[in-house]
């Protein structure tokens, strides 16, 4: 988010220069932004309220809430959650009494990374919100629901802002090759080619003109072309935090890619995963727990497949093994799929975690010593070998007084359509003894 160059100097990053002095020059958050959309109602009504602004990098929280203070004719004080602490907070407490006490002036506290402040630093500045004597605008890269107490997140209202388009990022590029690369012709594959290192990154988009224009100043070149922003701009790569919203937002489209049978979509996410820098082991990892979880027995190959493929990148390293790791993808993605065995696990543990511990039946408990025989310890047990088609039919293996369960139920795919067959054909058995 930025906008035509004010009065900054001439030597100030080219991101500075070209930050945004009225709402109007913004470009993108038309959801926002818009006619009749929330953050121009709240521009036009003229009152201050506290807000969390919810983004990644690049698309202008903080230059929003600078146009906020503008707007409202509000002192602004900006801190870092990064580098502040509770002394940082209560030093702009104290200015922001001495303002009011003096020209009754309102005080916007912008935090940046508002969600690296711990419990004890957001409560520190809550008060003070509750109280009107600060105005709170966070800004976040991370989910604001996880990462901020309930009590400042009741009390401000969370605006998610997106990434800018390529049509977004091309309108800021044509005002910034003006000011940046004056005399200067940059084609369109430079052009296409700055756009997409971006990744909808205003700042990043920006700071690669900067490198552009360094390099052709150096370089005494009057043209630009795609082969020359290779050559200069460094190989970033794509938004991608390890710890953040965007890495489970995008194992998640894998994990949902494989069980939607999509092959082309695992793949995409898989590629995406690497090309942001995610630990393969990683990825290793969460593609056997698909198979698991997923596949389950109705094809039960798809473990194995996954187990190899993780093993076979232990052994070959980045990137052949990574080879191994897209074939199990796809191979998981085409599998017969069963959530049956995941369900049923689930329902049993549930059923555990929430029941009494009821005893092992005398039938059923081993039996080494006299004194276990004479007590009843296996008395009755049935040998399922020495049986029918060794299966004890109408013999009992839960609790004496438990409700019957059928926790697992085989869908009709792959393997387990067997599965269910062998299954409905032995409960019949059971009913059959037990009513003979």
């Amino acid at each position: 988010m930025t906008g035509q160059p004010g009065e900054v100097p001439v030597d100030a990053p080219l991101a500075e220069q070209l930050r945004p002095r009225t709402l109007a020059e913004v470009i993108g958050q038309r959801h926002l932004l818009g006619p009749g959309k929330p953050l121009a109602l709240a521009f036009q009504s003229g009152e201050l309220h506290s807000m969390i602004l919810w983004g990644p990098p690049g698309v202008g929280k903080t230059t929003l809430a600078r146009l906020m203070a503008d707007a409202f004719a509000a002192d602004f004080i900006a801190i870092s959650a990064v580098f502040a602490g509770v002394r940082d907070i209560r030093e702009a407490v104290a200015r922001a009494e001495v303002t009011r006490a003096r020209s009754g002036r309102r005080t916007i506290l912008f935090v940046d990374e508002v969600h690296r402040f711990n419990k004890a630093q957001q409560d520190a500045f809550l008060p003070y919100v509750e109280g009107g004597l600060l105005t709170f605008v966070g800004a976040t890269t991370e989910n604001p629901s996880f990462e901020l107490n309930s009590a400042l997140l009741s009390r401000s209202a969370v605006y998610v802002l997106q990434a800018l388009t390529a049509a977004e990022l091309g309108e800021l590029l044509a005002r910034a090759c003006r000011l940046a690369l004056p005399g200067l012709h940059v084609d369109d594959e430079a052009r296409a080619r700055l756009i997409g290192l971006a990744d909808g990154d205003a700042r990043r988009l920006l700071n690669q003109l900067e490198q552009i224009g360094t390099a052709s100043r150096t370089m005494h070149v009057d043209s630009i072309d795609g082969a020359f922003v290779e050559r200069v701009v460094a190989q970033c790569l794509r938004r991608f935090d390890k710890g953040g919203d965007t890495f489970y937002d995008q194992i998640s489209a894998l994990h949902k890619s494989v069980r939607g049978s999509s092959p082309d979509a695992a793949l995409y996410w898989f590629c995406r995963m690497l090309d942001g820098g995610a630990d393969p082991r990683y990825l290793a990892r969460r593609i056997v727990r698909m198979a698991w979880e997923d596949v389950g027995l109705a094809d039960p190959r798809a473990a194995r497949i996954a187990l190899d493929a993780a093993e076979t990148f232990e052994r070959l390293g980045s990137p052949e093994g990574e080879l191994a790791l897209a074939e199990a993808v796809l191979y998981l993605a085409m599998a017969a799929k069963s959530n049956a065995a995941y369900l049923a696990y689930n329902a049993a543990r549930s059923f555990v975690g929430s029941d009494g511990s009821r005893p092992v039946p005398m039938h059923l408990r081993n039996a080494p010593t006299r004194l276990m025989k004479h007590l009843g310890h296996g008395k009755d047990y049935r040998y399922a070998h020495d049986e029918a088609d060794a299966y004890a039919a109408g013999e009992t293996y839960i609790p004496d007084g438990m409700p019957e369960v059928e926790w697992y139920r085989p869908v009709a795919r792959g393997l387990e359509i067997k599965i269910g067959e062998k299954l409905a054909h032995l409960r019949e058995l059971d009913r059959q003894a037990r009513k003979d």
